[in-house]
């Protein structure tokens, strides 16, 4: 999963049906909130009393480190360091917003720098914006495995083996992940998932000064959120989980809810194009999904040509074709014109570069971060998949039934965890958070990466969960062109205001 850039705007007044929040500042009960600089438990304490030393990174920014425990289950074993930035409230300042744009395995701090583009003003007046690359990603701590050469290879690999020779072949590339990653990173590996992450993000709180905390998680940035909730439920603010992860989907159910998703967003997408006097393909939904198709089936026997050289190979065909899929507004004019460009002129340039922007890859071949890397590890810590290739096959024609375009591939793209280092992997469970404030829970009907019943399932698991919905198509909720939507958030993070359990966009 990968995260989308956030944006919208605000309104400040109450309507019946809706229930103020508990301001996260205001002052507890006795014993019902802990200081904000009570650790869970003693070993622990000397992370929380740290002090930041934040000092000026940009216009309106702050930068720091702070040092966080490698193992919360014995804190004597050393430390790692996570990178932290802030971007500084413009107007009457109420408190620090934590946010995490989601991944697994995409740092915070480019959002926190470009806070003025992914926020609306009235959030940027209210909030210091708090982002942090997480544990093993970025410039924290970070998971390496490969070279960039390695990483190139792996990328454009064939994502959906047809043959016993390519199954070995991606079974092999997955080994040379999962070898580089325990070569490279084996001390980092096992400590590398979301339940470690949430307890980071208590320190984040403590050393923030804040009794609770205020959250914005997108995409995976929910299963985060949601993860913290469940271990802090007492210390829960105002969170908003957009774009929500399922917490107890395996990660064989994952591949299949997100192929089923991409592909009711390609057939959105299609339906948009067809009515246009320049769509590349159609003359109907069908008809032009089957072209893209067969695209896909063309490329992986004769890659396409680019300006820059490299071939199109299916694999970085594939991701040019998801990537659009993500942003309805940015996205799908891109992704018109990177089928008429390969489709009709043979030339897989600009499917390419959507490829290369997914994955990070600069124009000098290396790649901007750790996020192709760190994906996996996280993913394959938190939901471990155990599959043989005979497995794999039969998954992937299971897939390929319910998600003809894109089911194979993503059923393959669990390989890398079925060869991955035992390092005391946990299944997938419910998150609970029972006792906390009220976390509202964002679903977008079409969201293509997190399907909307993981929303709806997640707003019910949730002791206290509130489901908003927005009717429409790309990547989370929040600021995408849905003004009802943008309201609801803002009223909730700034005035406190919860919106009616069931509200639709």
């Amino acid at each position: 999963m990968t995260a989308v850039l956030l944006t919208g705007c605000s309104l400040s007044f109450t309507s019946a049906g809706e229930t103020p929040a508990p301001a996260s500042s205001s002052v507890a009960s006795p014993g019902s909130v802990p200081p904000a600089r009570k650790a869970p438990s003693p070993d622990l304490q000397s992370y929380y009393d740290q002090q930041v030393d934040w000092r000026s990174c940009g216009d309106q920014l702050e930068c720091a480190q702070i040092q966080v425990p490698l193992d919360y289950s014995d804190p004597s074993a050393g430390n790692i360091e996570l990178s932290l930035n802030k971007h500084l409230a413009a107007g009457d300042r109420q408190g620090s917003l934590v946010f995490n744009p989601g991944g697994p395995g995409v740092g915070g701090l480019a959002y926190v720098q470009a806070a003025d583009a992914v926020f609306t003003q009235p959030v940027l007046d209210a909030f210091d914006i708090i982002g942090f690359d997480p544990r093993g990603v970025g410039t924290s701590t970070a998971v390496h495995c490969l070279t960039s050469t390695q990483l190139d290879t792996l990328i454009a690999s064939d994502p959906s083996p047809d043959t016993p020779a390519e199954e070995r072949r991606a079974l092999a590339l997955a080994k040379g992940l999962a070898h580089g990653c325990e070569q490279r990173s084996g001390a980092l590996l096992p400590h590398v998932g979301t339940p470690d992450a949430a307890r980071d993000l208590d320190i984040i709180r403590a050393v923030l000064d804040e009794p609770q905390l205020d959250y914005l998680g997108a995409s995976y940035g929910t299963f985060l959120g949601a993860t913290y909730a469940d271990l802090f439920p007492d210390r829960v603010g105002r969170m908003v989980l957009d774009g929500a992860v399922a917490p107890e989907v395996s990660g064989v159910k994952i591949g299949l809810e997100q192929a089923k998703g991409f592909e009711q967003a390609l057939d959105s997408f299609l339906a948009d194009c067809v009515s246009r006097s320049d769509c590349p393909v159609g003359p109907d939904v069908a008809t032009a999904r089957q072209q893209v198709a067969d695209l896909l089936d063309q490329v992986d026997a004769r890659p396409l040509p680019t300006a820059g050289g490299r071939p199109l190979t299916q694999g970085l065909a594939l991701l040019g074709v998801l990537y659009p899929l993500y942003d309805q507004r940015n996205g799908w004019p891109i992704l018109r014109a990177g089928l008429d460009q390969a489709i009709n002129g043979h030339d897989g340039t600009a499917l390419l570069a959507a490829a290369d922007a997914y994955t990070r890859r600069q124009a000098d071949g290396s790649y901007a971060d750790n996020s192709n890397e760190a994906i996996v590890a996280i993913n394959c810590l938190d939901r471990p998949v155990h599959a043989t290739l005979s497995q794999l096959r039969a998954q992937a024609d299971r897939f390929a039934k319910q998600a003809p375009v894109f089911g194979k591939a993503l059923a393959w793209g669990n390989v890398a965890c079925t060869v991955w280092p035992d390092t005391a992997q946990r299944p997938p469970r419910e998150l609970h958070a029972k006792g906390s404030a009220p976390i509202v829970v964002i679903g977008t009907t079409r969201d293509p990466a997190t399907p909307y019943n993981w929303a709806v399932d997640l707003a019910h698991q949730l002791d206290n969960g509130v489901l908003l919905t927005r009717d429409g198509d790309g990547h989370t909720g929040y600021n995408a062109g849905n003004a009802c939507i943008d309201r609801a958030v803002e009223r909730y993070l700034i005035n406190g205001v919860v919106p009616s359990d069931g509200t639709t966009c």
